[in-house]
């Protein structure tokens, strides 16, 4: 890939200053990998924002500034666009998405559904929609790390607890002096406190603490403390990893319950907060005087320790979040593949093809690849599910996919499965030759040809022949098209369809895919260049898998999840309309797949077995078209 990226941060007065740094440090880090990345902010707000990043983040290149989406006659095309908003208002969403893939960093506005991929950098509340990743792993870490959360040393009036506060660049409720004051006023002398207030350096009442003003790289500086006293946010994050035990106030009730939900230990919210800060890290002793509480600290420590192997954050980080995004290659239709036939990277369609975002995979913490990362959207006017991807599928077509993989998922091989997928062909011929009608119809005589497009080592193929067609396979597996074609004896063309086949007339009787369609990532195209090959009332058969089936009625969440990486499609068979837009009347649909032992409740006790209740449940299933797949048979009108 060589287009470049674009990163907005959240500028707003009241949001701190962390995302427009952190916004920063992508750009820079991005373009170290060799990526070209740019920030974005707005022509009234430039000048400001390099005068923070250079204050708070050291040098940063005023030409990596744009103040316009898309400067103009730059011919800058985005890849990607990466929004670090906090909350995006819905009119400028909309005018994001319209340039290129959008991907939302900790987004917590209204248009989160909306994003084509969401990265969650800081644990959110349950309940929340789901992104496709969280992972503070992924977050500038600090280089500097002590060895435990637990002291090496006894603390005591020579040795003080070392405390760092701070409650980042604006602090509006102005908590980081409070917590300051109010913990030297409680243990005066028994503690060693520095400030970390750079725009509160003239707050009264802060004799006796260190103060500091900015520090570029505040993050490096927190291993050299015993205890972080923050709110929920960067910064205790990036003390976790240090291995600086951290102990929270929360600004307001929603960052206690993000806190509290996140594992982490915090004293309360705003000024009962601060104001609790004392009591739990000192115990008065009968004489009034504090003595240090050391089970709370030591039950502090464990905590923390918790939390860091919970996010990822115990071992040593192995990537970035610019490493992960560097490597990003998304692939996504920015509306439906069927209803509006679009490339990727093109602006969105109408709303309603551009469809509802159901699913987004993995949803667990941890670091993750890139390639692992999915979102499905419904439209809303056809109903077929798409994919969207961070990555290519790490699928390859060639002998394990037909051997290993396959014997995974069936038990045995694609060849020693052979002869019952030869049979199945059979079946299917039936429904074929059912709608060809005489042979002289279709004007291809006795002898009518047929094309497998994905026919592996050619079952369907031995069958029709044995039918009395004339088939011809496409097969992008080198090994497999060998196989038809010197062991079979049937022609077979090594390659992906429609590239590979040379021919664009109407030459075809039958066209069949047989669980190929959804491996198109545009089903659109290829329905359109399979009428262009196909003879009038020629036939258009297929089979997929169907999300309407029991698997996807029962939990449709996890029937995405176990969809293969490589089905860029799922289906339904309410497909006539799909077909129609590309000149098919579907004729037939036969429901396949079906699973009684997938069935709620019930199929527990069916597992494994074949007795009467098994068949009636089977005939259940059949009778209410519940299965899992379907094959589609339509006429070239």
């Amino acid at each position: 890939m060589t287009g470049p990226l674009l990163v907005v941060p959240c500028l707003e007065k009241g949001r701190g200053g962390g995302h427009l740094v952190r916004s920063a440090a992508l750009v820079r880090d991005l373009r170290s990998l060799g990526r070209e990345a740019f920030l974005y902010a707005p022509e009234a707000e430039k000048e400001a924002a390099l005068g923070a990043l250079n204050a708070l983040s050291g040098s940063f290149a005023s030409e990596w500034v744009l103040s316009r989406q898309v400067p103009e006659g730059s011919g800058l095309s985005w890849d990607f666009i990466i929004l670090d908003r906090f909350r995006t208002p819905g009119k400028e969403f909309a005018a994001w998405s319209a340039l290129g893939p959008v991907i939302g960093i900790d987004e917590g506005g209204p248009c989160r559904k909306d994003f084509d991929f969401l990265i969650d950098l800081l644990p959110g509340l349950p309940g929340a929609v789901p992104a496709n990743i969280t992972s503070p792993a992924l977050l500038p870490l600090p280089r500097n790390r002590r060895p435990s959360f637990f002291p090496a040393r006894e603390f005591s009036s020579e040795n003080k607890l070392r405390i760092l506060v701070s409650f980042g660049a604006e602090d509006v409720p102005g908590l980081g002096p409070a917590a300051a004051r109010a913990l030297a006023a409680y243990a005066p002398g028994r503690l060693d406190i520095t400030l970390a207030a750079p725009s509160r350096l003239a707050a009264p009442g802060l004799e006796g603490i260190r103060v500091l003003g900015r520090v570029p790289e505040l993050r490096e500086e927190l291993a050299a403390y015993d205890l972080l006293i923050t709110h929920f946010g960067l910064t205790c994050f990036e003390a976790l990893y240090a291995r600086t035990p951290v102990l929270l106030v929360s600004p307001a009730a929603y960052h206690e319950k993000l806190a509290r939900n996140a594992g982490l230990v915090s004293a309360g919210t705003g000024g009962p907060g601060v104001r609790k800060l004392g009591s739990l890290l000192f115990t008065l002793l009968p004489q009034g005087r504090p003595e240090l509480n050391r089970l709370f600290l030591e039950s502090l420590y464990r905590k923390n320790e918790k939390a860091a192997a919970c996010y990822g954050l115990a071992e040593d980080r192995t990537g970035t979040l610019a490493d992960f995004l560097a490597a990003v290659k998304p692939l996504l239709s920015r509306g439906c593949p069927v209803c509006v036939p679009a490339k990727p990277l093109q602006a969105p369609a109408p709303l309603k093809t551009r469809g509802a975002v159901l699913a987004r995979f993995p949803g667990t913490p941890g670091p993750a690849d890139a390639a692992s990362l999915r979102t499905y959207r419904r439209c809303g006017s056809c109903g077929l599910i798409r994919m969207g991807r961070m990555s290519p599928p790490p699928i390859e077509y060639e002998t394990s996919y037909f051997f290993s993989q396959y014997k995974k998922q069936y038990g045995k091989t694609y060849l020693e499965d052979f002869p019952a997928l030869a049979a199945m062909g059979r079946k299917r011929l039936f429904h074929i030759k059912s709608l060809l009608g005489k042979p002289g119809e279709t004007g291809a005589g006795s002898a009518l040809r047929l094309l497998d497009i994905g026919c592996a080592y050619g079952p369907f193929l031995l069958a029709a022949r044995e039918e009395g067609f004339a088939p011809q396979g496409l097969e992008p597996a080198a090994g497999a098209a060998s196989y038809v074609q010197e062991e079979l004896g049937i022609p077979c063309v090594n390659g992906f369809f429609p590239e590979a086949l040379k021919t664009e007339a109407p030459v075809f009787d039958v066209v069949a895919l047989w669980y190929v369609i959804e491996h198109f990532d545009d089903p659109g195209a290829a329905l359109t260049a399979i009428a262009g090959i196909l003879k009038p009332r020629g036939v258009l058969a297929f089979s997929t898998p169907s999300y309407a089936g029991i698997s996807g009625r029962k939990s449709l969440m996890e029937f995405l999840k176990n969809s293969p990486q490589d089905h860029w499609t799922i289906w339904s068979p309410g497909a006539q309309g799909i077909l129609k837009k590309y000149g098919f009347k579907l004729k037939k649909t036969v429901v396949t797949g079906h699973h009684p032992e997938r069935f709620p409740f019930i199929g527990r006790f069916l597992k494994g077995k074949k007795g009467n209740f098994y068949h009636i449940v089977l005939a259940f299933s059949r009778l209410f078209r519940l299965g899992d797949t379907f094959e589609a048979y339509a006429v070239k009108i």
